[in-house]
């Protein structure tokens, strides 16, 4: 039977505008988003089989193209609009944080940190810059790769503090292993970072390790 056939309660769209895109399923939103299913298939027996595909939402957004396109009822067209959906969530949340002093606003800077680095298949080591209201000056990758082997030097990171006339920084990281859980290397380059920042008055109020589904703080554990 056709979705056009279904009660409107049960319709992901109608159900959308009724209750809220928060009362939706992850293949109900999906639905929304591929339109059209196939023939034999709705929109949202397609979403449903992908999902079991690839065993969840995140993974599915966050394939690469050739994976993405090799699938039926998916292709470049398509691809190409969830990549755009991806960076203008990224830049909502980025927008969101530059509106009041990021410190008052921990869960939308993890958020906005989370979708930024989660996905990434290699490490990534990015800086939030702030001023003297803790407020957003800018956001940048400092090094990719591993934090034994990215040669990320505590010069080069003061550097873009001075660059951006930081005075106070949040630094985080990704682990694509999924577990927050900060390495020695990760802990002694917080270290040697924090260091060389308080010789030029610049605060690090956090370093912020990205796992799956979790967040480890270096301030909430005390090691700042």
């Amino acid at each position: 039977m056709s979705i056009l056939n279904w009660p409107s309660t049960e319709r992901p769209r109608e159900k959308l505008l009724l209750q809220g895109p928060a009362a939706l399923s992850d293949a109900e939103l999906l639905a929304i988003f591929l339109r059209t299913g196939m023939r034999g298939k709705t929109a949202l027996d397609l979403a449903r089989e992908l999902l079991q595909t690839f065993g969840s939402l995140r993974k599915l957004l966050t394939c690469s193209e050739k994976e993405f396109c090799a699938l039926p009822g998916l292709g470049p067209v398509k691809y190409v609009q969830v990549q755009a959906v991806l960076e203008m969530g990224q830049r909502f949340l980025h927008e969101d944080l530059q509106q009041k002093p990021v410190l008052s606003c921990q869960k939308s800077t993890r958020a906005y940190l989370t979708a930024k680095l989660r996905h990434l298949p290699h490490e990534v080591f990015f800086c939030l810059f702030l001023n003297t209201q803790n407020q957003l000056l800018a956001s940048e990758s400092l090094a990719q790769g591993s934090l034994q082997s990215s040669r990320l030097y505590p010069r080069e990171v003061v550097q873009r503090c001075l660059h951006h006339n930081a005075s106070a920084v949040i630094f985080a990281h990704n682990h694509p292993s999924g577990q927050c859980q900060p390495s020695q290397a990760d802990i002694e380059l917080t270290r040697a970072l924090q260091e060389a920042l308080d010789l030029m008055d610049i605060t690090v109020h956090d370093h912020l390790v990205i796992g799956d589904g979790e967040i480890f703080s270096f301030a909430e554990r005390g090691w700042l």
